[in-house]
């Protein structure tokens, strides 16, 4: 893979995301503790000599016998601190520090100090200077003055050093965390890619590979399992259609018929199966690569691929109902139905779009019309003329309009007929419109929704029947036919 192809995967984008977040991470952390770690530990000192000064007094104040040197030496043992005690004649009633005194005259004499704390009784002061320490300044209920002393400036080094452990443990996690991205990762990554190899080689009709499904409960195991599904349902009418293929290769060797048959239709069936394959492929990979972040795109995709689905779907259904039916010795459940309700509802159907391209209908829908045949492969000759009728309909001297009508031939059949206005049929093209995969051109316009198969099925359920069909050309229209058992 090119350093390009690298930069633009999946897997560097992921990789990517999710180191600069750890390192970004680790960053906030280093400076939060920076700024924060001197504030917090003065608040605390603060906080922890306000309690004391409180629990000294309470200590002078009680009534019960209390070695008051010995409180505050363990105070000063547990806290890290220096205390001073003077009473109401500035006599040293405790100090736990000769150097003490002279801390205090400094303080109270430099310019620097400042003071961080201050009430009716109690007083706390910063020295600000390279030697920082806080003093608290309280005077208690007996008279006495306290001085509590706190060292502060070891402070600055406890973060230089909390910051170093920061960067050292930041690092190492950084260092693991990437490797444990990069297989993570990479375990991801290679399915899609799994999954894209997969897909390229469907759309040559190559079904040999298989998605490899896991326990994983997730996305992209569900579409593989999809993927799967579908690579068998076209590989096995893929198969069937070379087993029909082969068959008809003998029935034209047989008949002497030309080779241009069998080569069209190959080149029918792998035209009209690439095409949605291709289609389906390429809205896949991009939902895979996520191309759109925003929820329509991503529907937008999700139903083109189920709509190119669904016409590879009909039009193999339909082949390989065409198939069954060109045999003629199928065996059709006949049975006596009306056939005007069945027409009454394949317009119902087609209302909308009857409706959208303004054409008028001509049919008695009241009339009672008794037929005996299937009502399935009936359905099947009425829609696929309707359906040819609708696309083909035009308008010609101020009509536009689809008839429909029957009438009883000297056979005692019903004969239907469906006419509409619009352009004829060249006389050269009448035998071949029944042919399969016939169009007309050979563009094949997906857009107006046929397979090409309908006037195929059409002709095999006729001749099944051994019932004449046809079209004829009139003045403004076409009209086609076809017999129904009565």
């Amino acid at each position: 893979m090119k350093i390009e192809e690298k930069v633009k995967s999946v897997r560097f984008r992921l990789f990517g995301i999710l180191s600069i977040s750890t390192i970004l991470v680790i960053f906030i952390i280093i400076l939060f503790n920076s700024i924060s770690l001197k504030y917090l530990f003065t608040y605390s000192k603060t906080k922890t000599a306000l309690e004391l000064s409180k629990d000294i007094n309470t200590y002078y104040n009680s009534v019960f016998q209390i070695n008051i040197n010995s409180e505050l030496r363990q105070i000063e043992a547990k806290n890290d601190l220096q205390i001073l005690i003077l009473n109401e004649f500035s006599e040293i009633m405790y100090c736990s520090n000769r150097e003490l005194p002279n801390s205090i005259t400094k303080l109270e004499n430099s310019m620097t100090t400042k003071s961080i704390y201050s009430d009716d009784n109690t007083v706390i002061k910063d020295s600000n200077d390279s030697n920082r320490f806080m003093m608290l300044i309280s005077h208690l209920d007996n008279g006495y003055t306290l001085y509590i002393k706190i060292p502060v400036s070891a402070i600055a080094e406890y973060v230089k050093i909390s910051n170093r452990t920061l960067m050292l443990i930041g690092l190492a996690i950084a260092i693991i965390y990437g490797i444990i991205a990069s297989v993570v990762s990479k375990k991801f990554t290679n399915r899609i890619f799994k999954l894209n190899n997969i897909t390229k080689k469907m759309s040559k009709l190559d079904f040999s590979e298989r998605y490899q499904e896991t326990s994983l409960d997730d996305e992209i195991n569900t579409l593989g399992k999809n993927i799967n599904t579908m690579s068998d349902k076209l590989e096995a009418t893929i198969g069937q259609l070379r087993q029909n293929n082969n068959e008809l290769e003998k029935d034209i060797e047989e008949k002497s018929k030309i080779d241009e048959m069998r080569k069209q239709f190959i080149s029918d069936v792998s035209h009209e199966l690439k095409t949605p394959i291709a289609l389906i492929q390429g809205y896949a990979e991009g939902l895979l690569e996520n191309v759109n972040n925003d929820e329509e795109s991503r529907k937008f995709y999700a139903e083109v691929i189920i709509d190119e689905s669904s016409k590879m779907d009909k039009m193999v259904k339909e082949l390989l109902e065409l198939m069954k039916l060109e045999q003629e010795d199928k065996m059709f459940e006949d049975e006596e139905f009306d056939l005007t309700e069945l027409i009454n509802e394949e317009l119902r159907r087609q209302t909308k779009i009857i409706k959208e391209k303004k054409i008028a209908i001509d049919f008695d829908k009241t009339k009672k019309i008794k037929v005996f045949a299937s009502p399935k492969y009936i359905e099947q000759v009425v829609n696929n003329y309707l359906t040819n009728a609708i696309k083909n309909c035009k308008k010609k001297e101020d009509e536009k309009k689809i008839v429909i009508r029957t009438e009883k031939t000297k056979q005692n059949k019903i004969r239907l007929f469906v006419y509409n206005t619009g352009d004829k049929i060249d006389e050269a093209m009448k035998d071949k419109i029944w042919n399969r995969f016939y169009k007309g051109d050979t563009s094949r316009n997906r857009d107006d929704g046929g397979t090409g198969i309908g006037l195929a099925i059409v002709r095999a359920i006729m001749n099944n029947y051994k019932n004449e069909y046809g079209v004829k050309n009139y003045k403004n229209g076409v009209e086609f036919y076809c017999d129904i058992n009565t």
